[in-house]
This record gives structure tokens, sequence and C-alpha cells, in this order.
């Protein structure tokens, strides 16, 4: 692998946790506002699998991002979520934790992917008291 190839392979998941935190951070800022607070203790996060994001990287992406703003030195909760899939032809949902997408009724593969590709700011709390939660987005 040459220089540049491995440059953009190491650089690639820091610009997408950067882009992702820079798009959050605002929303928080908004909703704290709102909450009438000017510290956020704690903000959680939803990440499924499929997203391709290591909750380490965003986390550490957001620590440095954060800092000066409402949420800077806030707690980071990252849970993270499975993938779920859906056989189209029989209806059964199933769990899919390697990331073999076949009905495990029939071993189809028509599948529809249910959950598994969203990231979410779930909550946040504030210095107040209050929690913001299912109200993270503008």
């Amino acid at each position: 692998m040459n220089k540049k190839k491995l440059c953009q392979f190491v650089t690639e998941p820091v610009f997408r946790c950067q882009g992702i935190v820079t798009g959050v951070i605002p929303i928080i800022e908004t909703q704290a506002a709102r909450y009438g607070t000017t510290f956020v203790s704690e903000v959680r996060l939803k990440v499924e699998r499929l997203c391709a994001v290591e909750p380490q990287q965003l986390s550490s992406c957001f620590e440095m991002f954060a800092e000066g703003t409402t949420a800077g030195g806030a707690e980071r909760v990252i849970d993270v979520i499975g993938v779920r899939g859906l056989y189209r032809a029989c209806a059964t949902k199933f769990d899919a934790p390697r990331f073999r997408f076949e009905c495990p009724n029939c071993a189809g593969n028509d599948i529809e992917v249910i959950q598994g590709q969203e990231l979410y700011t779930e909550s946040f709390e504030t210095d107040n008291g209050t929690a913001a939660a299912g109200d993270c987005s503008e």
C-alpha cells in the first residue's frame, strides 16, 4: 500500500467523525438554549452498526470539537445498536450480528434492513437537571 492510500485509509474515518460531531454540536447548543442552560453534562448518542463509526473515535472527536461550547466537558454515552433485518417473503424479523443477511427460517435473501443504519442524538442532560430526550433535532 503506498503512502497516499495509507493516509486516505487512516483519515477518512476521522473526517467522517468530524462531520458527524460538527453537525451534532449546533443541535445540542440550540436545544440547550431552548432549555435555558449554559452547560450540558451528558450527551447520549445512538450509533447503529452499519454506520461504520467507531464509538471511541467518535467520543474523542466530540471531546475535541465540543471544547468551548455548552457541550464542552460533557460525558459521552455512546450506545451501539445492532443490525436487524426483515425477510420480505415470510415477514420474519431477525438480528444480523455478523452481517449475515439471510432469513433464519428459510435461508432466503430478499432482506430489508430495518435497523442498523442510523446515528442520532438520543438525549442530553443539563446543569439544571433537565433532560432533553427525543427532542434533539432542529
